[in-house]
């Protein structure tokens, strides 16, 4: 990398806010600590406000308030970012969607002819395949849930969830999922956003209650406004805490604790379904007989029959004890086709 690249990256990186250590920038380039203080001291020297901060968590930062002003963005950054809204078309719920075309063309407008002409053709022979539907994890309609039908009523709730995220504010919202009555309103400090399997989340503090963090389907939100101007509390919260779908057993956790289903399963049962996006957030640990017994929360008694179905000999529903007769009757109905 060229020092005027390099200098000017060290640049962008400081524009974040927090101190950036001259190990972690060294890293980052690839050069020594001694070469990222003299592009420091080259950054001083034409006037930007360069500041260190001592200390453990210590490092460089810009002053605060300094502006930067826009910078040309070559062929290969500008595809990148191109390529980013090409992919949130493609979501089923994009937030601020006419936002995003606006900032396309301003993207596109900006570019040298050359390199416009390059990332008009690039939008119409890249593309982004959606998300398959999950069959087998299927999902229960609920008529009520919802601000209204289609993607554009989620859009609007993510998009006033980013805001008062972007602000530090908080909104009012009610919840309602098929599973169980609809909460009261309630006030929520917005912690961070995920995507998963096409499906937007809210991740948030609940105000007034020690609920710890919780996570929020964006399509089943009744309601969301804003809430009373008051201080948020505040947190360290970081939303790649949630990845891997950590944020899932942690839901995982709290359904098994309102509508639990057990399932003894043999050893290579209990590895496959490890592997799976869905029932790998379950609990697993040994029973008596030396089968392992999966718990997790179901509140749908043809799921779990359709599980046992699908796992086939040496899997056996345990509890609830009432859904039994559903998983004998299917099992008779086959027995019948193939007996």
């Amino acid at each position: 990398m060229k020092e005027l690249d390099r200098t000017l990256g060290i640049l962008l990186l400081l524009r974040g806010g927090r101190p950036v250590s001259a190990t972690e920038l060294a890293g980052r380039f690839e050069v020594s600590t001694r070469t990222i203080y003299r592009d420091i001291e080259t950054l001083s020297a034409l006037g930007v406000p360069v500041v260190a901060e001592m200390g453990r968590t210590g490092g460089f930062k810009l002053r605060e308030g300094y502006f930067l002003p826009p910078v040309t963005l070559g062929p290969e950054e500008a595809v990148s970012l191109l390529l980013g809204v090409i992919l949130m078309r493609r979501l089923r719920v994009a937030p601020f969607p006419k936002e995003a075309d606006f900032a396309e063309r301003k993207l596109l407008a900006a570019l040298p002819p050359d390199t416009r002409a390059a990332m008009e053709r690039a939008s119409r022979f890249i593309g982004f395949e959606k998300v398959p539907a999950d069959l087998f994890h299927y999902e229960r309609d609920d008529p009520q849930a919802g601000l209204g039908p289609g993607a554009e009523a989620e859009s609007e709730v993510v998009g006033a969830f980013l805001r008062a995220l972007l602000a530090r504010s908080r909104v009012r919202m009610s919840y309602r999922s098929p599973y169980r009555v609809a909460e009261e309103p309630r006030e929520v400090e917005p912690l961070g956003l995920l995507w998963d399997r096409d499906r937007w989340y809210l991740v948030g503090q609940p105000s007034g209650k020690a609920l710890g963090r919780r996570t929020w389907r964006a399509d089943r939100v009744l309601s969301i406004g804003p809430g009373r101007s008051m201080p948020p509390v505040g947190t360290d919260f970081e939303a790649e805490e949630l990845l891997d779908r950590k944020w899932l057993r942690h839901a995982m956790d709290r359904w098994s604790e309102e509508s639990q289903a057990r399932v003894a399963l043999t050893m290579d049962q209990a590895e496959r379904l490890k592997r799976d996006w869905f029932y790998g957030n379950a609990g697993f640990e040994e029973g008596a007989d030396g089968r392992v017994v999966m718990s997790w929360g179901e509140y749908r008694p043809e799921a779990a029959a359709a599980l046992v179905r699908w796992l086939g000999p040496g899997a056996e529903l345990l509890e609830p004890a009432e859904w039994r007769p559903i998983v004998a009757a299917g099992l008779r109905a086959m027995l019948e086709t193939y007996g």
